[in-house]
């Protein structure tokens, strides 16, 4: 269920409004609470109402019922979840990023790795290029030099802290591929950390020492006159695009790593890039588009690079983080979802952009410049195996690009704005529009989950929300029918924003669906006994086949996250609200003929000003 969730994404991101404060003695954070199973599979029956048959539904009631019963096997995994999380920090991250995430066999881009898009940026040739890159290297070292600080980074959301762990796993980490399991090398955790980062630019990588021996970071002209001597070191070539091997599926690639680094060489260049802070991407210019399509095809190609043709190879898809800076002025970031939730990506980014923002003159002062060693261009040697695994990888990721469907697009008619002042959550709102968009196209609810971080917790990372409900069911058959009134719709449109809401909490209180069923499904696995019956049911399979997966950036940035659905037939949104207006990036597969992004994008705006004027016929005067 929980893999399906995140072969995965979603970011995702958080639903969080975050306030920064930087305070000396944070006090401990709280342990994530233990599931209740009677109160957690109560909530899992009343998310099946809309999406199963009475008959369905009753049987899945006796099974739940069978497996509450005194002395049953929910007594008996109750007991071990408890002892579980006596002996662990928290007793979900670490089956959460084993089970969804590394043994998760799918490709990285577009099924795994999100995209955060940022604004294109406005230099006008290859030289304001290098001048911005360097900049937001800078702008990274200087996030980074605030978290080591003796100060510390804290975040604050609702009066309580959030955990910073995550921040301290984001640089010199990178995902290392198997044939059965990936797993995380953390660089940052050793004595000997990483002083480097890997810059990419036509198919070539190059290490950058981006410290001096006596451990100060470089200046951005330092920097800025590295990027100039690798541009001069880095023509278009017949280079062979070696990155685009971390595009593959998992296991592939893991068969295609043990080749690749028998080669010392090889393998000497590869964990240089493991090794390194973070990896920067200068793209080459995309192909032109129109202005309609020109935010879709940015989504793209930041996603995936544009295929093995385009910028594909100018990536290493098993770092954490992946800057992007286009010579056409794209630019953003892709994250590896294993060690990084859009919560924490999201903070670090605003710094970034702020640092990116100042004038020369609030820069900080800048040493002389010095004699620098150049930057190291990493080789590798390409036996006739190796080779063969990259074809075959190219057409894998060829094959994948040609079949995602993205459609970004700006709502200007309003944002957040509109439901505050009528008392409706603005998160809840947007997702009972797309609930009653997704039903008038398909004539049904389907299984929705809402990316939601439960940071406010010791080691907390990404949960979900069940988005589905009898609330929102109603709501969206009664929008469709005729004889009902304006006043009746509005009272069910205000119950299906409050039961969402409802529904969120009870997840940021550490009480959720998702999180329960996976820890079941744990605990047996890692026993050796038979799953309960209520993980083997129709129910079960169609409750956790979603066809929906959602999230929300609540950032003051202007930025949207993109990423591919989870399932073949489904669909991926993400909303971006601002004040006024309200961005959101839609995607599907073309292969799937019952999906089609830009008619989900269309209906979701339909439904979307159709809650605007029932609220408006209800409630005359209060725009």
């Amino acid at each position: 269920m929980i893999r399906n969730l995140i072969s995965c994404r979603a970011s995702h991101w958080a639903r969080l409004s975050i306030s920064l404060r930087t305070y000396h003695s944070p006090s401990p954070l709280p342990r994530q609470p233990i599931p209740d199973l009677s109160r957690t599979l109560r909530y899992y029956l009343r998310s099946l109402k809309p999406l199963v048959s009475d008959d369905e539904l009753e049987s899945t009631q006796e099974l739940v019922d069978e497996f509450l019963r005194p002395g049953g096997q929910g007594e008996e995994l109750q007991r071990q979840l408890r002892k579980r999380a006596e002996r662990t920090d928290n007793w979900m991250t670490d089956w959460r990023q084993q089970y969804i995430y590394l043994e998760n066999h799918l490709p990285l881009p577009v099924h795994s790795s999100p995209a955060v898009i940022l604004p294109q940026r406005e230099y006008r040739d290859w030289k304001g290029h290098l001048r911005f890159a360097a900049k937001l290297i800078s702008g990274v070292l200087d996030f980074k030099a605030k978290l080591d600080s003796p100060e510390g980074l804290s975040e604050l959301w609702r009066g309580h802290s959030l955990c910073p762990e995550q921040y301290y796993n984001f640089f010199g980490s990178c995902r290392e591929p198997g044939t059965k399991r990936d797993r995380v090398l953390l660089h940052s955790r050793h004595k000997s950390s990483s002083h480097h980062v890997t810059v990419c630019r036509n198919f070539q990588f190059f290490q950058i020492d981006v410290y001096n021996s006596d451990g100060s970071p470089l200046t951005e002209n330092q920097i800025h006159q590295q990027l100039l001597f690798l541009r001069a070191h880095s023509h278009k070539t017949d280079k062979v695009p070696v990155g685009v091997l971390t595009t593959d599926h998992r296991n592939s690639w893991g068969r295609a790593y043990g080749t690749l680094i028998r080669d010392r060489l090889n393998r000497e260049s590869v964990h240089n890039i493991q090794h390194s802070l973070f990896t920067l991407c200068l793209d080459a210019t995309a192909l032109r588009y129109s202005e309609e399509l020109y935010s879709s095809r940015t989504a793209a190609q930041m996603l995936h690079g544009g295929g093995s043709h385009a910028n594909s190879g100018n990536r290493w898809f098993d770092k954490t983080l992946q800057f992007v800076v286009g010579e056409d002025g794209t630019c953003g970031l892709i994250y590896d979802q294993a060690t990084a939730d859009a919560s924490a990506v999201l903070t670090m980014l605003r710094h970034v952009l702020d640092y990116c923002s100042r004038d020369p003159s609030l820069q900080p002062p800048r040493s002389p410049i010095t004699r620098l060693p150049p930057p190291l261009k990493l080789y590798f040697n390409f036996p006739p195996e190796t080779k063969q695994h990259i074809e075959h990888a190219k057409q894998n990721l060829d094959i994948l690009v040609n079949d995602l469907d993205i459609c970004c697009f700006s709502f200007p008619d309003f944002g957040k704005r509109f439901p505050k002042r009528h008392n409706l959550g603005p998160g809840a709102f947007l997702q009972i529009a797309l609930q009653l968009g997704y039903y008038r196209l398909h004539g049904c609810l389907c299984a929705t989950c809402e990316g939601i971080s439960l940071r406010a917790y010791h080691r907390g990372r990404l949960d979900v929300v069940h988005c589905s409900s009898p609330e929102s069911l109603e709501f969206v058959q009664s929008m469709e029918d005729p004889t009902r009134q304006a006043e009746e719709k509005l009272s069910l449109l205000i119950r299906a924003v409050n039961g969402h809401k409802e529904t969120t909490e009870q997840v940021l209180q550490g009480q959720s669906v998702d999180g329960t069923l996976l820890a079941l499904k744990m605990l047996c696995i890692s026993s050796g006994v038979a799953l309960p019956a209520l993980l083997m049911d129709t129910s079960f399979a169609v409750s956790s086949h979603w066809k929906l997966f959602t999230g929300q950036v609540t950032s003051p940035m202007d930025c949207v996250i993109c990423y591919g659905p989870l399932v073949p037939d489904g669909y991926s949104v993400c909303f971006a609200p601002s004040q006024n207006s309200i961005t959101v990036c839609v995607s599907a597969f073309d292969c799937c003929q019952e999906t089609n992004a830009e008619n989900l994008s269309e209906s979701l705006q339909e439904a979307l000003r159709d809650m605007r004027a029932l609220i408006l016929e209800c409630r005359p005067g209060e725009e």
